[in-house]
Formats: structure tokens, sequence, C-alpha cells
């Protein structure tokens, strides 16, 4: 057992939501407690609270005061999914808590790393482990989720949404992502339409714009119809790719499916004082309580706050958790329904904590 000196716990909020997102919380709040063990100095209180589809039908708020204020007050926000197809507003739009927690603490940068453990998921030919390995950031308070709440009247003859680009939003994330490129490979792609769009090629002008303070990282812009192209064509090229909302939103499930699917999507959205960790897919109400949602989106998301959080305890606590994910990955019986395999929830997670 590594021994790490940390003064103050960290506070954790935990939000299990809807559908199969309390399962799959559960299994990483299992390995957090592993690594609490196997790390001296890391220490975690989670608190948990309701929130999502089940707490608006309870209380007609999916995001009660007391969730935001603990969102606000805490060091991270662990989350599991959040909504159902059949719980939706009075005007027809589906309950999105994870979208309003985004805005309500200005989460803008949505962090989607894509990797790929064993060749037996992913889709393509010849594709090695290792060999697919890259970040999707995807811009997540503009662009087209801007005007989302506009209201649309019920016998209207049209509607219009709004992409909005603004430059100060657009120069931190860009900033946000050729730093992260100068701790990876140095390679990053801006993806667009600016052949068609104003927005983005007001975009592309202040991606270039702050490209020049980074003379060591090679860039590359794409439209992002030739980058859906080359993501399935020639995903080894990518390092890191920053984008507008609804692209990054369309994107990151496409690369998703090139390593095994949602189930192995682990993402962040960070902000200047907040950040959640969530898995990218959704509730999946088919799977509820059924022992077969694939935990290890989850157990990633959970190993990304931990390296977040940026203390010596928490960087090697991602360590094991990740180190633990690449060992049981390497046998491809050890796979739950979504990836082929036979293995449910709970024997996922135990082959996991095992590893740890």
């Amino acid at each position: 057992m590594q021994s790490f000196q940390q003064t103050t716990p960290f506070r954790i909020t935990v939000l299990p939501g809807d559908g199969i997102g309390p399962e799959v919380m559960a299994a990483a709040v299992q390995v957090l407690d592993k690594v609490q063990g196997r790390v001296a100095g890391l220490q975690l209180i989670l608190d948990e609270y309701a929130a999502g589809a089940g707490e608006f039908q309870r209380c007609g708020d999916p995001l009660p005061e007391q969730v935001r204020l603990a969102c606000n007050h805490s060091d991270a926000v662990l989350l599991g999914a959040m909504g159902l197809p059949d719980v939706r507003w009075p005007d027809g739009r589906e309950l999105t808590p994870q979208i309003d927690l985004r805005e309500i603490f200005q989460l803008f940068q949505g962090i989607r790393p894509v990797f790929l453990y064993h060749e037996a998921d992913c889709p393509l030919k010849g594709c090695k482990p290792g060999e697919i390995d890259f970040v999707i950031i995807r811009e997540s308070t503009e662009g087209l989720f801007s005007s989302r709440l506009r209201p649309l009247h019920a016998d209207a003859d049209s509607a219009t949404d709004q992409l909005l680009v603004t430059r100060e939003r657009s120069q931190q994330l860009f900033h946000v992502a050729f730093r992260l490129a100068q701790t990876r490979r140095s390679h990053l792609t801006l993806v667009d339409k600016a052949n068609v769009l104003p927005s983005m090629v007001f975009f592309r002008r202040i991606f270039d714009e702050v490209a020049e303070q980074y003379p060591d990282v090679t860039t590359r812009r794409l439209y992002v119809d030739a980058a859906s192209l080359l993501l399935v064509r020639q995903p080894q090229e990518f390092d890191v790719l920053v984008t507008e909302n609804m692209f990054g939103d369309i994107l990151s499930d496409l690369a998703a499916a090139l390593v095994g699917g949602m189930g192995m999507a682990p993402s962040a959205d960070i902000g200047e004082n907040t950040a959640v960790f969530q898995p990218c897919h959704g509730t999946a109400p088919d799977l509820i309580g059924r022992n077969i949602a694939n935990p290890i989106a989850m157990i990633l998301s959970a190993a990304m706050m931990l390296e977040w959080l940026d203390s010596d305890a928490s960087r090697e606590a991602a360590r094991l958790i990740r180190a633990a994910v690449t060992s049981v990955m390497q046998d491809p019986s050890c796979r739950t329904p979504d990836m082929k395999g036979h293995c449910t929830t709970d024997q996922i997670t135990a082959a996991i904590i095992a590893a740890i």
C-alpha cells in the first residue's frame, strides 16, 4: 500500500439518477471504496442525492435546490445517468438534467476520451489495442444547444434553432484543447463546418488566433462530414479533436462505437469551479434490474474524477483503476451483453476490484 498525505477529504456529490444509473453507480462506488483501501491518504466523502426523472415525478423538479447547492459546494460531482423517454416536460421535451447542470455551472469543457483496450471490441479490421487513443473536446454550453429552451408552440408552422459561438468561450475551449494536446502527442484537430456556416467561420478564425500561441502543437482543420469519414477509416491518426456542441455530441457516439460501444465511453464536463463526471450512455430503461448494464464507462468516469482532483493520492487511485480495467479487458470473454459477452454487471465489477 502506498501512502500519500491528504490534509482534507474530497467531498463528492453522487447522483445515481434514473434507469441503469443507480446500478452502474453502485459499481463505481464499490471500486472507489476499494482504491481508498489501497491508497493510504485518499479520503472521499460520498454524499448521495436523488435527481432526474424519478425526482421530477416525485416533487416536480429534476434538480431540486439542495442538489444544486450540493453540486456547487462539493469538490466534484459523480453522475450515473438521467432522464427517461416517457417522462417529459409539458411541452413534450425529454428531461435532460445533465444538460441543465452544464448550463447552470457553465461546464464548457466536454471531455470524451476514446481508447481501444482489445481488438475484439473494434468493428474495424486490423486495429490493435492502444492504436485508437484520442480525446474529443466538445464545447458544452453554446453551439446548437443554445436555444434548446426556446418555446415551441403546438400550432407553429416553422421552428428555428440558434447556433451560438462567442469569442470568450471559444478562446477558453481552444486553450484547454491545446494544453491537453501538449500533454499527449501534440496534435490537435479542429472540427467545424466553416465551408457553409458563418458561425463556424468565426469559430475557425478564433482557433487560428489561439493556435499562434502554441507553435509546438501540430494542427489540422476538418469539416465535420470529413472528420466522420476519417474517424471510421483512420481513427489511429487522431490525438485531440475540438468542436462545437452538437458536432461533439454526434462524433462522441461514433467514436464510442470504435472501441466497444457506449458502455466504454466515460466523460467529464468541466467548468471554472465545478466538474461533473458521467458515462456517455443513457438510462437504458430496457436493462433496468437485469444486472447486465456495462459499468466500465461509469468506473472510468470515476477515474477521470480522481485525476481531476489532482492530488498524489487521487492520481494514484486513478492509475490503479485504469490498470485494473486494462487487465480485465485483456480477456475477451469478460464482457457484458452490449459487447457480445455473457457477464453480469456484478461480475465485471468484481473482476475490476480483484485486479485492483
